[in-house]
């Protein structure tokens, strides 16, 4: 074996690391992003999606009840409350008609109903299930024809370190991602070799989900919290594997993260 093979790196004229070209050759190039599918996609997680989608030339689709108002992106738009399940089926079918199908989608969108059992209502707690996990398995489901005719489909979903772990004054959300955890995991059997799975599991974000919330369930100031264009990055990597290749499953959080392991 050559000595270039075995080095990692070699130094240019201007003393610069650069890859040798015995591994260059075997890198695998970002593959097109295409059109991808973010529920969420107006604000938070899901606008750092958008962004970060459309920052490789993506096309980011957004399901949200409002416009996107945290993007820079120029992005499509789809009107729709994802608490109910029918009308997210007829907007992702809208999405698929005006751009001609569907490459990838990322499911962003989350909600919670922080408090005591007994003191969240039965609606509160409902909307929780209905926005967190049926809405996920609402638009995965109505996408996925479009998505068998993709050349590399994807599906990202969002699940969430308190799908692995419990918190009191919590049962809702845990409720909701565990069951995003499952889904997850069994959608991946499904369709091992037809559509890459991937399941991110968020630690602590700062973003606006904590705002309007009864300070007792509010991060402190200090909170370890992280920026949510660093869990957009584990996405984008992810929707860019070759095919055959995945990334199952993605935990992304701060270095001082609380809630993992």
């Amino acid at each position: 074996m050559q000595r270039a093979e075995l080095d990692h790196t070699t130094r240019n004229g201007a003393g610069t690391a650069v890859v040798s070209d015995s591994l260059a050759e075997h890198a695998t190039p970002p593959r097109p992003l295409g059109r991808v599918l973010v529920t969420g996609g107006s604000s938070g997680l899901g606008a750092a999606v958008v962004d970060a989608v459309a920052a490789r030339h993506g096309t980011p689709i957004v399901l949200d009840r409002q416009p996107p108002r945290d993007t820079d992106a120029d992005v499509a738009f789809e009107r729709v409350d994802l608490a109910d399940a029918r009308a997210a089926e007829r907007a992702v079918a809208r999405a698929i008609d005006r751009h001609g199908g569907l490459d990838a989608v990322v499911t962003a969108a989350g909600t919670d109903s922080c408090g005591k059992l007994e003191d969240v209502t039965g609606e509160d707690w409902d909307h929780v299930l209905k926005v967190n996990l049926l809405g996920t398995v609402a638009v995965v489901r109505t996408a996925l024809p479009a998505l068998l005719q993709a050349a590399n489909p994807r599906v990202v979903t969002v699940a969430s370190t308190l799908g692995l772990r419990v918190l009191s004054d919590a049962t809702a959300y845990c409720a909701s991602k565990f069951g995003i955890v499952g889904f997850s995991r069994a959608l991946a059997l499904e369709l091992a070799g037809r559509v890459g799975v991937t399941m991110l599991i968020p630690g602590g974000m700062r973003t606006h989900f904590f705002d309007g919330r009864d300070p007792l369930y509010q991060p402190p100031a200090d909170a370890p919290l992280a920026p949510p264009e660093e869990m957009a990055a584990g996405v984008v990597f992810a929707l860019e594997r070759p095919r055959g290749i995945e990334l199952r499953e993605l935990v992304v959080c701060p270095s001082e993260e609380t809630s993992w392991p």
